[in-house]
């Protein structure tokens, strides 16, 4: 681990973060890439390679959507032609007409009805590729000898598909099919419709294939005056929908293409293809611009806005209730609302309507003449915009962070307040160009690219920094070294040892779920205990008691370096106790040179469930103070635990695993309590400070228990000269943060 942090800093610190903040910028550059490939391709990716673009690009484009809706929800569309209407079968039409499919006749009634209003085109979001059931000769062939009679007058009837087809034969109607990318019993390869005139290219090599199409019987499609696709894009939130696309090796277009060209009576289509490929479609008057593979992005408008003046019951319609300019001179659909019929979508602007009504939307904007688009160019200008301004960067903001003044101190620019008026610039002129000219300009992704290659650059001026103080650090260390032995070698070193130690009183401000105090006194001016606690997470503490053997200066560096390399792999490692001891192990084994050795008692304690993780390194067991129970040492079995640090260089230590209760506090003492000496030389051992811990029990401030142990000890040396340097830790858990009640005085 500590190679690869050498490593992580090289990288980041090679020409002051330059080389790693280019690569940042290269990647976000690729993915900006794939995401313009992969709005190339087809609505659906087909080949490995599509579906791999799709997969790199997915992050960004989701953020580029994401952004492209926002733009829609600030500004949505704003209606001007009122040239649409939907005849809807809704809720009411059902109850009043019957369940569908309806008998065709009836179709052919709604039809009729529709047509008596003039209007310019009629597109059916229906498919009929069946004969009708409920037709009076398909009735006949189902009824049995007893009614031969009955069967003969059915069979003297038209059949309703005939009846249907005069009816769309006789009003400018248009047939909706759904493109297929598999067989069923009711897809054919081919449909009848008008040929588009392709000019400029292979229209083919750019639209979505489907080599199957469901579709009308064949005598509805004879009857109808055009046929469209009404095959809409898959994705969650409709935001495209395709103007065209291939059935075979035809171009056939979409049924809002073929309503406009049945509207305006033109014979064709024409499709402007070039080399990026398909550019625009053209009917009558009518140019519309698109994407490369002949879809549009829509301009959503509210659908409620619409829905009072636009939306026509097929019941109210056939009852005579529809005034007589709601249909007239107008694009009518024809489609279904009713529960349980229709399939939902989602818009940018976060509402579910029926399907007619995308088709609907899709119509009123080319209308409108307002449709959004991505020119081919654009991602392009992007990329090309993120490299310029991010290379800027990466030469500026690096001299910026480490600028300094007469004295030397550093005093870096203010970058993070260019870069983010660069990120408001970029997605501000992305809504102007929205609201202007309707050009969907991507400032997400380059925002993203930004603000990754700032912190880039920050992370490393923030190693630059750290490895500048760790010099000053060094260099000051040496100078108190130096002004410790003149003035006190020894007394120097017990400051530094004991203010290294975190301060229990100030360390956890404002913490109710646990409580820690500490104390430790050197044999000499400076000695090898150990102690240390720390938060590893919000929700774990980190606590660690040690003994290095020997004494003076040689031990408590030792026992500096084993605290810092605990607590350095506390923090990083994950794995719990037993990887950081093992670490730690490791580590001291291998720079040694002095042969000590460091007994040590680890722990992690969940501050919210009070479980506790405990390796001891040949330490003494620490002691459970429990209410209304006597102290008692938690003794691991043999398994648990190992030797003391620096013994085996490779061993794996394990964990002894306890639980803890709402009150519950842990003391664990280094030998020189067990081992203090009265001047009799007789020593305190185990058993008197089970005792002192036993009789403190009932003392609920932790910081009185301690000062208890200390003075039962103190009372029994009676004076003598301490052999052995002094430690003790104590902890206590009150309980979880809600639902436990806390220690009185705790």
């Amino acid at each position: 681990m500590k190679r690869q942090g050498s490593l992580f800093g090289r990288i980041f610190l090679y020409r002051r973060g330059r080389v790693a903040a280019a690569l940042v910028l290269l990647l976000f550059a690729l993915l900006m890439a794939a995401t313009a490939l992969r709005d190339h391709d087809a609505p659906a990716p087909q080949t490995p390679a599509q579906r791999l673009f799709a997969w790199v690009a997915a992050p960004l484009g989701g953020v580029q959507e994401a952004l492209f809706d926002g733009y829609q929800r600030l500004l949505p569309r704003k209606r001007q032609a009122q040239a649409v209407a939907i005849v809807a079968i809704d809720e009411n039409s059902l109850k009043a007409l019957g369940q569908w499919p309806w008998p065709r006749s009836q179709l052919a009634a709604l039809i009729d009805a529709i047509a008596r209003y003039d209007p310019v085109a009629i597109g059916l979001d229906i498919y009929m590729p069946e004969a009708d059931q409920t037709s009076p000769e398909q009735v006949a062939r189902r009824l049995g000898p007893d009614q031969a009679a009955l069967a003969d007058a059915l069979r003297q009837q038209a059949p309703n598909d005939v009846r249907l087809a005069r009816s769309l034969r006789d009003a400018p109607t248009v047939l909706g099919a759904a493109g297929f990318e598999f067989a069923t019993d009711n897809t054919r390869d081919g449909l009848r419709t008008v040929p588009m005139r392709v000019q400029g290219g292979d229209a083919l090599a750019a639209l979505h294939r489907f080599p199957y199409v469901l579709t009308s019987l064949p005598e509805l499609q004879v009857a109808a005056h055009g046929q469209g696709l009404l095959s809409v894009r898959v994705d969650a939130v409709v935001r495209r929908i395709s103007l065209a696309a291939a059935v075979g090796i035809a171009p056939t277009p979409s049924l809002a293409m073929e309503m406009l060209r049945v509207a305006s009576g033109s014979d064709a289509i024409d499709v402007h293809v070039d080399a990026h490929g398909i550019r625009s479609f053209k009917v009558a008057e009518l140019t519309v611009p698109t994407q490369s593979g002949g879809d549009v992005w829509l301009h959503f408008a509210h659908a409620d806005d619409a829905a009072e003046f636009r939306n026509i019951s097929a019941v109210e319609l056939l009852n005579g209730k529809v005034s007589g300019d709601a249909l007239q001179h107008k694009l009518v659909l024809v489609g279904l609302t009713g529960s349980g019929l229709n399939d939902r979508r989602v818009t940018p602007l976060d509402e579910s309507v029926p399907g007619i009504e995308i088709q609907a939307q899709l119509l009123e904007s080319l209308l409108d003449g307002r449709m959004l688009l991505r020119p081919w160019w654009m991602p392009h200008a992007e990329v090309a915009l993120l490299l310029l301004l991010g290379l800027a960067m990466i030469v500026w903001i690096p001299d910026a962070l480490a600028r300094h003044d007469a004295q030397g101190v550093r005093k870096p620019r203010r970058v993070g307040i260019w870069v983010s008026l660069v990120i408001v610039l970029a997605l501000g002129g992305g809504l102007l160009l929205f609201q202007r000219v309707g050009w969907l300009f991507d400032g997400g992704g380059m925002s993203l690219a930004f603000a990754a290659v700032l912190a880039s650059l920050v992370s490393s001026s923030t190693l630059e920094v750290e490895r500048d103080n760790q010099r000053l650090a060094m260099a000051e260390y040496q100078l108190r070294e130096n002004a410790a032995r003149l003035a006190g070698e020894m007394e120097a070193a017990r400051r530094i040892q004991l203010g290294s130690l975190p301060d229990a009183r100030t360390a956890f401000a404002g913490e109710q779920r646990f409580v820690v105090d500490a104390l430790i006194e050197p044999a000499r001016e400076v000695g090898g205990d150990l102690y240390d606690f720390f938060m590893v997470d919000a929700q774990r503490l980190c606590f660690l008691i040690g003994d290095v053997s020997g004494k003076g200066v040689p031990a408590s560096m030792f026992m500096a370096v084993a605290k810092t390399l605990s607590r350095s792999f506390a923090t990083r490692l994950a794995g719990g106790p037993s990887v950081v001891v093992s670490a730690a192990n490791r580590d001291l084994s291998r720079g040694n040179v002095e042969t000590l050795f460091v007994t040590m008692l680890l722990g992690v304690l969940d501050v919210e469930t009070g479980a506790l993780e405990l390796v001891n390194a040949g330490h003494d067991a620490p002691w459970l103070l429990r209410r209304d129970e006597a102290a008692r040492q938690l003794i691991a079995d043999a398994q648990a635990g190992g030797p003391p640090l620096c013994v085996l260089e490779d061993f794996a230590y394990s964990v002894q695993h306890l639980q803890l209760l709402p009150g519950d506090s842990l003391v664990m003492v280094t030998d020189g309590i067990t081992e203090a000496a009265n001047p009799d030389a007789e020593l305190y051992g185990n058993a008197r400070l089970q005792a002192a811990l036993s009789s403190a029990a009932s003392l609920s401030p932790v910081h009185g228990l301690l000062q208890h142990l200390r003075q039962d000890v103190a009372s029994f040396v009676d004076g003598a000269e301490a052999s052995d340097d002094l430690a003790v830790l104590v902890l206590r858990w009150n309980g979880p943060t809600a639902g436990a009640d806390p220690v009185p005085g705790a």
